[in-house]
């Protein structure tokens, strides 16, 4: 019996044992990204034993910790809903600590050039940037803004000094703007290009960059035309950058703990357009200083609960002392010159202040609610006294002359002298919450839900003195003899503080039929705003529907395969209100109209987007029809980027076109696109007439507005040298055709004439000296990428009009006088990546 027990006793500790040497495991840990390296949230982590899965989720940094039996290979899957799964080979030895870094891929993980075809934004008007192009651009703007404008729908108005950009027909300020959730604002007093600087967003904090040119959802806010959806980066290592050209530069440091509990990411940014505007036919000295730092810190409190910090604080200084100015224009009936002396200076001061504090709290991995406090401050001044002397010489243009091109006689001759004392000081404070409901494995539905709040207190502190006077061959106009007359005359002094409040919810599904052949869906969304300043609420339902149908069409017609095709259709409406800010109560003569309401529009969008398979190679055709019906419009005439407002709601208007982009391939392993509008956009004014020689009243009706552009088109291609990679090229082209304008003072009606078609091209030829690309390439081993490359602005040298000097003849005849843009130059540009 003893035996017995003691033969049953070495067994079980066999067994024991043997149990205990089976279960021996290692450790593998690492962190889960996306394609720009932001850390994926409550990422699923597994392995299968059988038909069970044994793993964790990623926490807010994107890190795991996973056991996993040792001495064998096991595959460990990685999934996410918004991601394509992906799975890795892991083999450790006993007690060993195995690293394990993984990128997904968005879902699908089709990726081309400024897009990335996924599934969200192939259903929704909404289209996603790579914010990696924008520094590529040939271009005086080579960040965000610069890739904005190569967008289907995006006029070229504003030139290539300026930031702003018109959509649709719309102007500047019918534009939203968000960081982090967190809408931006302009300057108010900015009138010309090249005083406007630096834009809100730093290209070298950015992760991902969102654009709809119209037809957007419910959660965004209240504007006419469009949004650009931005959001800053979530390092999760130390890395950083260096860019020097002539036209300034930047530089950002980022980084994170081991734990990925705190990260960091900081850029500071130089720019100066002292040397293109040199350029410009109005010689002087130009000394523009524009300088700024940002920062984006973020800090786990816990697994569900985030705090993060934006700040920003940007100056932006333009000095200008002109001296002389000569022009030359016309026909060939009618050539002309205009020559200026100057006296004088410019001095522009624009400080702006912003800082945001945010809770993000994640109850579940398909759960989230966010809570901001932000406060934005500009403190604007803008100042000159400059007197010019100005001679209007008609040219010699008969062809063989020996003086072709030389004055030979004057026409006109006088003096101006324009004045401004202006200063703005603007606060904006807000608090917002936002909810997000998502689809998840764990749902059985496919539904989204979002809904949010905000309560936003503005004041703006305003004063405005700026006049223009007038001289021509010794007498002031208009005409007195008994006082001096100012051509044009501006006072203002207001002080506005109201509060607004705005809510939203959406909510989204996505349905199959019973055969999974076809997938459709919808989100539906309302918003609400109220204003207690003129004391109007305002309801905006939205509705956006898509499809996905399962077509297919022959590959091969000699095998007789079949390939699906890969397209979406989508149509969204809605009604989009755009209260008024500040700008649009101040009337041409300076006094604010407290009785002005929201201008409202309502999109009606058709799309689809088209991805097929051309010469081995995947594209992409987008296609936008849309017509927007708009009412309560403020008329506003624009001067270079200044918008100025009537002040009344007395318009109403539509804009109608389509808009196509061709993404993809044009060249093997290099992205380009190109982009074609044709659109129209007309309004028409209540109280608009005239009597013509008989005494009739003559109602014009419909007239052009000052976003008119018919046609626009644009192409950013790329290229490389046959056999060597390293040498790039990258070319951008625009054509726009000439927008309406009219005489000063005039009426909306007389503002039929047309700026020149505007045609550029700038091109870039780029050496490639370290990528990441090649891990084998031992040099510059610290550095990521490391690249030099010669840009060519204007490369025809094309004299483009952004505005008009008005001139009168000894017979008081006006002239406008075209304004150009800058000539050609050259320029020079480094940039690392560490």
């Amino acid at each position: 019996m003893k035996t017995a027990l003691k033969n049953i006793l070495i067994l079980f500790l066999i067994q024991i044992s043997g149990i205990g040497f089976a279960q021996q495991t290692c450790n593998v840990q690492g962190r889960v990204s996306d394609e720009f390296q932001t850390p994926v949230a409550f990422a699923h982590v597994y392995y299968k034993v059988g038909k069970n899965k044994v793993g964790t989720e990623t926490n807010n940094g994107g890190r795991f910790s996973l056991e996993i039996p040792a001495n064998k290979e096991i595959t460990i899957y990685i999934s996410h809903l918004q991601f394509s799964e992906t799975f890795r080979m892991v083999k450790g030895l006993p007690n060993e600590n195995v690293k394990l870094n993984v990128t997904l891929k968005i879902n699908p993980f089709l990726l081309e050039g400024t897009e990335i075809i996924n599934k969200k934004s192939r259903e929704t008007s909404i289209h996603i940037m790579d914010s990696k192009k924008a520094s590529f651009l040939p271009t005086t703007n080579a960040d965000i803004m610069g890739l904005v404008k190569l967008m289907p729908g995006v006029s070229t108005a504003g030139g290539e000094f300026s930031s702003q950009y018109a959509v649709r027909g719309g102007n500047f300020d019918e534009n939203l703007v968000y960081v982090n959730d967190i809408e931006v604002y302009r300057p108010f007093l900015i009138r010309s290009g090249q005083q406007e600087g630096l834009s809100f967003v730093n290209t070298d904090l950015t992760s991902k960059v969102t654009f709809s040119a119209g037809g957007f959802e419910a959660k965004y806010g209240d504007k006419m035309s469009s949004v650009l959806d931005i959001k800053y980066k979530k390092p999760t290592e130390f890395g950083g950058s260096v860019t020097g050209s002539l036209l300034g530069g930047s530089a950002h440091i980022e980084g994170a703990t081991k734990n990925h509990i705190f990260t960091h990411i900081t850029g500071v940014r130089y720019k100066t357009f002292s040397y293109v505007l040199n350029s410009l036919d109005t010689k002087g000295d130009y000394s523009p200083s524009f300088a700024d730092i940002q920062t984006y810190l973020t800090y786990d409190l816990s697994p569900k609960f985030e705090l993060n910090f934006l700040g920003n604080y940007a100056m932006n200084k333009y000095l200008f002392k002109p001296t002389d100015r000569q022009t030359s224009y016309g026909t060939v009936s009618e050539a002309l010159s205009l020559k200026v002396y100057f006296d004088g200076q410019e001095v522009d001061k624009f400080t702006t202040m912003f800082g945001s504090m945010a809770g993000i709290y994640k109850p579940r991995d398909y759960v989230q609610m966010k809570f901001i406090a932000s406060a934005f401050q500009t403190v604007e001044q803008e100042t000159f006294d400059i007197l010019g002397q100005y001679y209007l010489n008609e040219l010699d243009k008969q062809l063989g002359s020996d003086n072709l091109g030389d004055s030979i006689s004057n026409i006109g001759i006088g003096s101006f002298l324009d004045h401004a004392r202006n200063y703005l000081n603007a606060t904006v404070l807000n608090f917002s919450y936002k909810g997000y409901i998502f689809p998840h494995i764990k749902r059985k539905n496919k539904s989204s839900v979002l809904w949010g709040m905000k309560i936003q207190h503005e004041i703006i502190d305003d004063k405005i003195n700026e006049w223009k006077l007038l001289d021509s061959a010794g007498y002031t106009l208009p005409y007195s003899d008994t006082v001096v007359n100012l051509s044009e005359s501006l006072n203002s002094l207001a002080l506005l503080q109201s509060t607004r409040a705005t809510a939203y919810f959406q909510y989204g599904r996505t349905y199959q039929d019973s055969l999974k052949r076809n997938t459709y869906g919808y989100n539906a969304g309302i918003r609400g705003n109220y204003w207690d300043y003129n004391n109007q609420l305002l309801v905006s339902p939205r509705i956006n529907f898509f499809w996905t149908p399962t077509w297919y069409q022959k590959k091969d017609t000699i095998r007789n395969e079949k390939t699906k095709t890969d397209i979406v259709f989508r149509f969204s409406t809605g009604y989009y209100y755009q209260p008024p800010f500040y700008k649009e109560l101040r009337g041409l003569d300076g006094i604010i109209n407290p009785e002005i309401r929201a201008q409202k529009s309502i999109h009606f969008v058709l799309g689809s987007d088209y991805v097929f398979e051309a010469w081995d190679r995947t594209f992409k055709l987008m296609t936008e029809l849309y017509y927007k019906y708009m009412t309560n419009l403020i008329p506003y005439d624009v001067d270079n980027v200044r918008i100025r407002y009537y002040a009344t709601n007395n318009s109403k208007g539509y804009a109608t076109g389509i808009d196509f982009k061709l993404h993809g391939e044009f060249v093997k392993g290099v992205e380009s696109w190109v982009n074609l509008s044709v659109m129209q956009t007309k309004e028409n004014l209540t109280d608009d007439y005239y009597f013509d020689t008989t005494g009739t009243t003559i109602f014009p009706g419909f007239i052009p507005r000052p976003g008119d552009q018919r046609v626009n088109f644009s192409m950013f291609f790329q290229d490389y040298l046959p056999g060597n990679k390293s040498y790039k090229m990258s070319l951008n082209l625009v054509y726009g055709t000439g927008m309406p304008f009219g005489p000063p003072n005039g009426q909306k009606y007389q503002s039929v004439l047309r700026f020149p078609a505007y045609r550029r091209v700038d091109i870039g030829f780029i050496k490639v000296i370290k990528t990441d690309e090649n891990p084998e390439d031992k040099k510059f081993k610290n550095f990521k990428n490391i690249w030099i490359s010669l840009e060519i602005f204007n490369l025809l040298g094309i004299n483009n009009t952004i505005s008009h000097t008005w001139i009168r003849d000894i017979n008081n005849r006006q002239y406008a006088v075209p304004n150009y843009l800058s000539g050609r130059r050259l320029n020079i540009k480094l940039h690392a990546e560490f």
